[in-house]
């Protein structure tokens, strides 16, 4: 017996079936989503619990011609299944492979290219505008999750929708639920409106009793008005979005079809903007992710028998974890130290830091300018704050860190988690632009370790030196070589590391690239090439001797996991430049090796370290190429 899934090619297949069928569907989907996350990872959680809500809408609405805008795209993989993406859904998040967010370039039902938080309200204010302004008449729909409507960005959309007044329809799916658990005045006032069913049941019973008793009970109606009227703005779900001009339908049942549909239905008729709050469950249909929604919202390959990852260890840790222990360790030598996540607090490792200080450590929620500029004011109150934050995520906290922060030179460490490829993520979750966006920064600092060793010294360096703001990167991964048992050392501020000698070229390097300029050099040295190797470490300031020491070589090449473009290289060139014109230097050739000025896509990084030239044998060869000519491999 075939099923119903096989057989959707499209959403008007999904528009043709029964409310029986869309059930069996929603069931089949599941499936279909933890088979194949199984063997690739991904966000399963969140797109477990939206099934119901993606066949609700394909089912109301025509996204061929309406506008769907997803929020992160976490929800999405239902989506991608049932509009003409089955086939290829295998090779969800791999090499080649369909994307794990919405992207405009892989299918005409996806409206916008999600990936970040709280964006998606104002991207669909602006379809539904662009609508207005042309005369049209296509219906725009958003999905939002609640973790995502409390970032500053979707107030500042909601705000604006109320004012604007035009045809937008919200779909709130709460499932209380985001990479951590959600925190916030927001989040509280969410769990009353799931509460709130048996206080509007009575409500509306006492208000009927006394409406039958004549003219006393009527007056008691009435007289209660003012005080209901601000009494239910504490209870009554949906007050808050009222106030703001946005009609408010729910809180519904997320996973009833039947229920989601009438609410979409409604929208639809209603002029103006409507929030339809839709309660789910992450993950549901799958029991270890209804258990642990944490760990299975970006799950790597697991087996969907017992729920247990498939290993891929290397038998060392991973650098957040490095990370964390080091954090516990020093927060115990300076009660001082005050930890700062943005909903990341798994993620980043400052979960163990929570444990031991519960009282230092805060989770803003998805509010990474509150973030730094919170930091700002602790370090203006005498505390030393550490800011851990992914670094493309970072990105959005940039006039913040210069403003608040730097500006003041105020003391606070940032320690920016998956700097350079990620990965299967993809272009939204690579950490390529930090070198560039902190280098701009007067008063910043920038460490780039390159092993898990290097690592807590930077750390440890980064919260003593208290003249200004400092940067540390590192990567998503596991360390490159064993952890040395000692204290944490205090790294001397702008000096380089020489760790091979050399005379013919110097390879200069920076975080995990140095483990690569070591295998490029060890390649060079069976052809007779002498290649000294530089672990750079800081990025800012530069050590200016050691790329002097390097520029009497007959090629300087700079290797960074970050785009060439303002990064670690331009830095090297800039100091080249600067010296040469001072007469201090003679003239170089140099070669910068990075990632190129366009956006990455995702896939294992092992392949797109390859697919970018970046593999040791590969950069052996440029550099051969460079000294003796392209025929050089001949």
């Amino acid at each position: 017996m075939n099923s119903i899934l096989s057989g959707i090619n499209g959403p008007e297949d999904v528009r043709s079936l029964s409310k029986e069928q869309l059930d069996i569907l929603a069931q089949e989907i599941r499936e279909e989503l933890v088979n194949t996350t199984a063997k690739t990872g991904g966000h399963l959680a969140s797109s477990l619990g939206a099934v119901e809500l993606i066949l609700a809408l394909h089912s109301i609405y025509d996204f061929s011609h309406d506008h769907l805008v997803f929020d992160v795209g976490h929800q999405a993989y239902a989506h991608k299944l049932i509009t003409g993406r089955r086939s290829d859904f295998d090779t969800l998040r791999c090499y080649g492979g369909i994307c794990g967010f919405t992207k405009r370039a892989e299918s005409p039902y996806d409206s916008h290219d999600a990936g970040h938080a709280s964006d998606s309200l104002s991207i669909a204010l602006g379809l539904a505008m662009a609508r207005d302004l042309d005369g049209r008449t296509e219906n725009v729909v958003t999905l939002i999750g609640d973790a995502s409507i409390s970032g500053g960005m979707a107030f500042e959309a909601l705000n604006h929708i109320g004012h604007l007044n035009t045809n937008l329809t919200i779909i709130l799916n709460d499932n209380e639920m985001s990479i951590s658990r959600n925190v916030g005045a927001l989040s509280l006032y969410l769990a009353k409106a799931r509460l709130s069913k048996p206080y509007i049941s009575a409500r509306d019973g006492v208000e009927g009793k006394l409406g039958e008793l004549g003219r006393v009970g009527r007056f008691l109606v009435d007289a209660g008005e003012a005080f209901k009227g601000s009494f239910k703005k504490l209870v009554v779900p949906g007050m808050f979005f009222e106030d703001m001009g946005i009609k408010y339908i729910g809180p519904i049942d997320g996973h009833n079809i039947t229920a989601l549909q009438e609410a979409l239905i409604a929208a639809k008729k209603t002029r103006g903007p409507v929030l339809i709050h839709a309660v789910t469950t992450k993950g549901r249909g799958f029991s270890y992710a209804e258990e642990r929604p944490d760990i299975f919202h970006g799950v790597g390959a697991y087996d969907p028998e017992t729920g247990e990852p498939v290993s891929a260890a290397t038998g060392q840790p991973k650098y957040t974890e490095v990370f964390s222990q080091a954090m516990v360790t020093e927060g115990g030598n300076n009660p001082d130290i005050i930890a700062i996540t943005a909903a990341m607090q798994d993620g980043t490792g400052l979960s163990a830091f929570k444990k031991h200080y519960p009282n230092r450590f805060f989770d803003v929620g998805i509010a990474e300018e509150h973030a730094v500029t919170f930091a700002a004011g602790l370090a203006l109150g005498g505390k030393l704050p550490v800011v851990a934050i992914y670094s493309t995520f970072l990105q959005r906290a940039y006039d913040q860190m210069i403003v608040n922060v730097a500006l003041q030179k105020q003391h606070v460490v940032f320690c920016i988690d998956r700097a350079g490829l990620v990965g299967e993520d993809g272009p939204t979750h690579h950490g390529v632009f930090d070198l560039v966006y902190l280098r701009s920064i007067p008063q910043m600092r920038i460490l780039a370790p390159a092993d898990g060793n290097q690592l807590i010294d930077a750390l440890h360096t980064a919260l003593a030196l208290d003249n200004g703001p400092i940067a540390l990167r590192y990567p998503r991964g596991s360390i490159v070589r064993e952890l040395e048992q000692r204290p944490p050392r205090l790294l001397q501020e702008g000096k380089a590391a020489k760790i091979r000698e050399g005379k013919d070229v110097a390879l200069l390097a920076v975080g995990r690239m140095v483990r690569i300029a070591n295998e490029v050099a060890n390649i060079l040295a069976e052809e007779g090439i002498e290649a000294a190797v530089y672990n750079m470490l800081w990025v800012k300031p530069l050590d200016e001797d050691a790329i002097l020491e390097a520029s009497t070589t007959k090629l300087v090449i700079t290797l960074e996991e970050g785009t060439v473009n303002g990064g670690f290289g331009s830095g090297v060139l800039e100091v080249l430049a600067k010296r040469l014109l001072d007469g201090q230097c003679h003239a170089t050739r140099t070669l910068v090796l990075g990632l190129p000025d366009e956006f990455i896509t995702h896939g294992d990084v092992a392949h797109l370290v390859k697919d970018l030239g970046l593999s040791a044998p590969q950069v052996a060869q440029t550099i051969k190429n460079k000294l003796y000519g392209q025929d050089a491999a001949r």
